[in-house]
């Protein structure tokens, strides 16, 4: 009996029907999937957003109802409220960001033993799971793919005693206080039911023996039924072997000849087994490579119609067999020919699906369709689709629910390789998994594989996995549908881990077709979240997809909370979209932290030219006291430095790496600042204070240490492990446009007050590739003059000047500001300003950016090639405090597109402004 639903008082249609009143799990499950059925046949129910597509039957047949539908869970909420902890203020719960390693693990096991698009490894989000929740809490993940979340948060629990060492060892070397074993309890949502299958399997529990015996019954009754398919005869005529694998080759024709061409005799070296990129014609002699082949197609007759259906030409040129435990070669004898006829008589099984992809709105549509594959069935081969069939439909009459599952989690595994999808790659050792991931790809040689080459090491591998993995009853609650739109009560979710879709690095929907189709359950793609032209969505239609996942994740989510989100695509436009998309559901970004493979550490990410590499985004949802308080103040400079105020007490204190101190890019104050703003868009509120008004009360409102800011407690901490280092941490910049570049040159002039000719030779060395496309580069000089104070000698010599040069030069050390040996080394020299000037030098900067904004609101009839993106931030900013929206969209119309979604202050106040244009019309 599953104890997540032990003694509850009766209570018909609600979780709380549970309990002992169910004498087996059969009985339990019956009695939900009849509530399921009658839930199925409710029009309102059906018409959900990113309801999948399937018939009440199919959607049935993949559940394991109230722990996993196939379609929204309707008890979801019910299970969440019953076993979860209500949200209480009163809780103190503090947490500081998480870096984690999103690639450890990726050879264990438990991870390979079901392979998706793209997953993260449960080893590497345990860490997660177990920094930010207690034992019981519930954690969410809206992306669930594979349902590797759920895999942590039973690791949790169960995870092995030398495992729990390593993890306490590591985190006692990092000072951090010891993880609190124990299960949380999570929720798991997809908008595949293929994937969802996947997670359902992975974490609901089942009986590892019964299925064991169920999957080498499943194989022997298969082996006895189409064994024959897979026998062959050794070169010497009489010794039976069993086939491993058949390699069926492309034809084409010469160009120069028009003869016929097997590419796997011709282009496979013999002994290296390397493609050769060139090779000779066998009729002419003519020079040829893949290039210039010319294509085939020949006319047969489709199984599923009986009409006639042109498809590429494949001939069977090689067999891989086994006599005993020795591998041999052939090329295809009578036998074998006389094998492959006989079997393309049969007629095609019942089991096959023959749905037809949906060409037209498919990225990878012009890939297959031209090669005469645009339905499920025109994917395998005479013999594959005879074993695919019987192992489907036996695997289904398997009379115990859960064990017909999980045959079917094993079975599905050979749809992809069993397809012509499976590339022969001559210089591998297996040919069990050769599929090009994330694209339909049909190669010119296809490795078709036995049913007992694919299946009886997967089988053995999966028993001895799970019985290892113990996967516990009551831990996992999982729904299929979308993350916009998720079946749960505000406020009821401890801790979020996601990794969404990242732009369009995968099509899953399309991709999930060819799985999903043997379900008769497939995905609703009007909802996905990714850039796909053929579905027209484009960067702004995913961002503002991304925008409602995360709005939601915002409502479920308790106040004061943490969410994790793992970032995977190397454009700086989509990195730019998720950050606005996180800001703008309410978010607030407390760390970026990307792995550095090389090293073995994290590091974190202060640009978005920089991202290259996995990164993990950490994120907090504001406490609601927070909320309230601006509701009340209004857009005050009392609601900036509260906002400031919680912002610090979230970010990390102190990060040590190689036994040094880090920066903290999220303590620098124009970071600060920069949050703050987002703050205030977000709320529809103009941002209370100046950029300049700003660090000056931050600098008399808060303590510095090193260029960041702390609140009076922390200083304390930083103080303490400060001194025990050597020295300080430094800021890593990257310089990519004129706000970055002043930052540059202030962190510069701080550390070293210098003339023009001193500076220029270092600033010139920072303008290099990571530029931005359209910004305008500016001259040093106009840099220094706008934002900056230079020393003429006439006054004494300002403080920064003094310190920097009594420091520095020997002979200088004791004189008197009006020393004139002091004044004439200091002569000529810029310098940073104190606070009081900086702010009229910031006045009348801004003055002048706000004159030239206006040539750009004025040119007409032409799209801005090149400007100032300092120019355009301060025009929308002055633009928004006054709720001029159509300013803010009318210039954004005129400025490049890429241009406008690689810089994230343009893109949130474009955003928003679009969207209160369109509130207000």
């Amino acid at each position: 009996m599953n104890d997540m639903f032990k003694s509850r008082p009766e209570k018909s249609g609600s979780v709380e029907c549970l309990g002992q009143m169910f004498p087996s799990e059969e009985a339990r499950r019956e009695h939900f999937l009849k509530l399921l059925a009658e839930k199925l046949k409710e029009p309102a129910f059906r018409k959900q957003e990113g309801f999948p597509k399937g018939t009440d039957e199919a959607i049935l047949a993949m559940s394991d109802p109230p722990y996993y539908t196939a379609c929204p869970n309707p008890w979801l909420a019910d299970l969440v409220e019953q076993y979860g902890k209500a949200y209480d203020p009163a809780v103190k719960y503090s947490r500081e960001p998480l870096a984690i390693d999103v690639s450890v693990g990726k050879t264990d096991p438990i991870y390979k033993a079901h392979s998706y698009h793209t997953k993260v490894p449960h080893l590497a989000i345990v860490p997660s799971i177990l920094h930010y929740t207690k034992p019981g809490e519930i954690v969410l993940d809206g992306f669930a793919g594979s349902g590797m979340t759920g895999v942590a948060a039973q690791w949790c629990d169960t995870a092995p005693a030398a495992y729990r060492h390593e993890l306490e060892m590591a985190w006692k070397k990092e000072g951090r206080p010891a993880p609190q074993w124990g299960a949380r309890r999570v929720v798991l949502n997809d908008l595949s039911p293929a994937a969802t299958f996947i997670a359902a399997n992975y974490n609901l529990p089942f009986d590892v023996e019964v299925f064991a015996q169920a999957g080498q019954q499943l194989l022997k009754s298969v082996e006895q039924d189409i064994g024959w398919m897979y026998a062959t005869l050794h070169t010497d005529g009489k010794t039976k072997g069993g086939i491993e694998y058949t390699v069926w080759s492309e034809v084409f024709t010469c160009p120069e000849c028009a003869g016929t061409v097997n590419f796997l005799d011709e282009a496979l070296e013999d002994e290296s087994k390397r493609v050769r990129d060139v090779f000779p014609c066998p009729h002419c002699g003519a020079e040829l490579n893949k290039d210039r082949l010319e294509r085939v197609l020949e006319t047969r007759v489709d199984p599923a119609t009986g009409r006639a259906w042109q498809r590429v030409k494949f001939k069977a040129s090689l067999v891989v067999y086994k006599v005993g435990k020795a591998r041999y070669e052939k090329a295809p004898d009578a036998q074998d020919l006389a094998t492959l006829a006989k079997i393309e008589t049969l007629p095609m099984p019942a089991a096959l699906p023959t749905d037809r992809f949906p060409i037209e709105s498919m990225y990878h549509g012009s890939r297959i369709a031209p090669k005469g594959f645009t339905n499920i069935h025109h994917f395998f081969l005479p013999r594959s689709a005879q074993a695919m069939g019987k192992l489907w439909e036996k695997a289904q009459a398997h009379p115990d629910a859960r064990i017909r599952s999980f045959l079917l989690f094993m079975v599905e595994q050979g749809i992809g390789t069993m397809s012509v999808l499976n590339r022969y790659r001559a210089n591998q050792t297996s040919q069990s998994n050769q599929i090009l991931t994330g694209v339909y790809y049909v190669p010119s040689q296809v490795a078709e594989i036995s049913v007992a080459y694919r299946f009886d090491s997967k089988l053995e591998q999966l028993a001895k996995t799970f019985r290892k993995m113990k996967v516990r009853a009551g831990v996992a609650a999982i729904t299929t549908g979308t993350a916009a739109r998720l079946p749960l009560s505000d406020s009821t979710i401890d801790y979020v881990f996601t990794d969404p879709p990242f732009g369009e690095n995968i099509f899953y929907a399309d991709l999930n077709f060819l799985v999903e189709s043997w379900h008769g359950v497939t995905t609703d793609a009007q909802p996905e979240a990714i850039i796909d032209k053929f579905k027209s969505k484009a960067l702004p239609e995913y961002q503002h997809l991304m925008q409602r996942c995360f709005a939601e994740y915002h409502r479920v989510l308790k106040p004061g909370r943490w969410m994790t989100v793992v970032f995977s695509n190397s454009k700086a436009s989509v990195w730019n979209a998720i950050q606005v998309a996180l800001q703008q559901a309410g978010f607030v970004v407390a760390e970026v932290t990307a792995l550095d493979k090389q090293q073995g550490s994290y590091r974190q990410v202060t640009s978005t030219t920089a991202v290259k590499q996995d990164l993990v985004i950490s994120a907090y949802k504001p406490n609601g006291g927070l909320e309230q308080r601006l509701t009340q103040r209004g857009a005050t400079p009392e609601s900036a430095w509260d906002f400031v105020q919680t912002h610090l007490g979230q970010l990390s204190v102190t990060k040590v790496k190689d036994g040094a101190l880090e920066f903290i890019v999220e303590r620098d104050p124009r970071r600060i600042y920069d949050r703050l703003v987002a703050w205030f868009v977000r709320h529809d509120a103009p941002v209370p204070l100046s950029s300049d008004e700003f660090l000056s009360g931050l600098r008399s409102r808060f303590p510095e240490r090193d260029g960041m800011a702390f609140l009076p407690e922390q200083v304390t901490i930083y103080d303490k492990k400060r001194a025990q280092v050597a020295q300080a941490p430094q800021m890593e910049l990257f310089v990519s446009d004129e706000r970055s570049a002043i930052d540059w040159l202030v962190d510069f002039l701080k550390a070293r007050p210098s003339t023009y000719q001193e500076i220029h030779p270092e600033f010139i060395t920072q303008l290099g590739a990571g530029w931005k496309k359209h910004e305008a580069k500016p001259e040093l000089s106009a840099l220094l003059e706008n934002n900056f104070l230079k020393y003429d000698g006439a006054s004494d010599v300002p403080s920064q000047i003094h310190s920097y040069l009594s420091t520095n030069f020997r002979e200088l050390r004791g004189l008197d500001k009006a020393d004139p040996r002091l004044k004439a080394k200091a002569q000529d020299r810029w310098y940073v300003p104190d606070p009081n000037k900086a702010q009229d030098l910031e006045k009348k900067r801004e003055k002048a950016l706000l004159k030239e904004f206006d040539d750009y609101v004025g040119a007409t009839g032409r799209k801005l090639k090149e400007f100032r993106l300092e120019v355009l931030r301060a025009g929308f900013r002055a633009a928004w405090s006054r709720k001029d929206y159509s300013t803010i969209i009318k210039v954004a119309q005129k400025i490049p597109e890429e241009a406008l979604q690689e810089d994230e202050k343009l893109l949130l106040w474009y955003d928003q402004a679009l969207t209160r244009a369109e509130a207000g019309a």
